[in-house]
């Protein structure tokens, strides 16, 4: 991973260390940001990250490049006006910080700050996130171009055409990580259900997802090829997908329902309901 030469020279800010901070971080860091260049504020560091070097609870650059927000949602009030002198500048602010929109950071940091907000999912931990970003009027491409670069230290990254569909997203690959983990759950119980030991099955289930997966994430077939692919005719698994593939009560009957769901709540969210 590239480091832009603007963020070793001015400074990157992180506000927030938890999972999602600490991930980005110790992928920066292995990309060659030198860690006297980050500036970490964080009511409890961790151990690991006192032990990188970087700049912990002490007084920040004057203009950095880029202060990445971080902070649980609840923790925005307080966090967030200590950093209103670096607004209205050069400085980029990159949320990875859920339900607050543009304009509401515009509110607090002033409406000529460089914002780009992002959503990354939780697989970001192990480096094979997936994070939507989307950039308000005042970030320039340079600007956007270099939170995709920061955002690419946890895994893929894509760009939104509007604000608004960050909600898809948050609904999609947001919450998509526990709709595949309670898949996990439910196969691996069904499994007990026809004569496995329960650690057996929860094995299975582990490595046919994650293997699924990454099949699909490499092969240059498509998904629906890839389930042709494991379906003979009148066989075991066109059984299965019988129900499963069931217009009114399998997985295109409820999996729309579920993401429709998500959206909504998020827009929700994001209008202070």
């Amino acid at each position: 991973m590239m480091i832009d030469d603007s963020v070793s020279m001015n400074g990157l800010v992180l506000l927030g260390c938890g999972k999602m901070g600490s991930a980005m971080l110790a992928g920066w860091l292995s990309g060659g940001l030198p860690p006297t260049s980050v500036w970490v504020n964080d009511p409890t560091p961790s151990d690991w990250l006192l032990a990188q070097g970087v700049n912990v609870n002490r007084p920040l650059p004057s203009k950095p490049a880029v202060v990445l927000i971080a902070v649980k949602p609840q923790m925005m009030a307080d966090a967030l006006p200590t950093l209103q002198a670096l607004g209205n500048g050069d400085t980029l602010f990159l949320s990875v910080a859920a339900g607050i929109t543009i304009a509401g950071y515009e509110e607090i940091l002033g409406d000529r700050t460089p914002i780009v907000r992002a959503m990354p999912n939780t697989p970001a931990a192990i480096g094979l996130g997936i994070t939507a970003l989307i950039g308000n009027a005042h970030a320039s491409d340079a600007q956007v171009d270099l939170a995709e670069s920061l955002l690419r230290a946890v895994g893929q990254t894509v760009r939104l055409d509007s604000e608004e569909q960050l909600n898809a997203v948050t609904a999609l690959s947001g919450g998509g990580p526990a709709y595949v983990f309670h898949l996990i759950e439910t196969l691996a119980a069904a499994g007990e259900q026809v004569g496995l030991s329960p650690e057996m099955a929860m094995t299975l289930a582990k490595a046919t997802v994650a293997g699924a997966g990454a099949l699909a994430e490499t092969s240059d077939e498509t998904p629906t090829q890839l389930r042709i692919n494991v379906t003979s005719p009148k066989g075991t698994t066109l059984a299965a997908l019988n129900v499963l593939m069931d217009e009114a009560t399998g997985f295109p009957a409820i999996v729309p329902k579920a993401i429709k769901a998500a959206r909504d709540r998020s827009a929700e969210l994001a209008s202070g309901k």
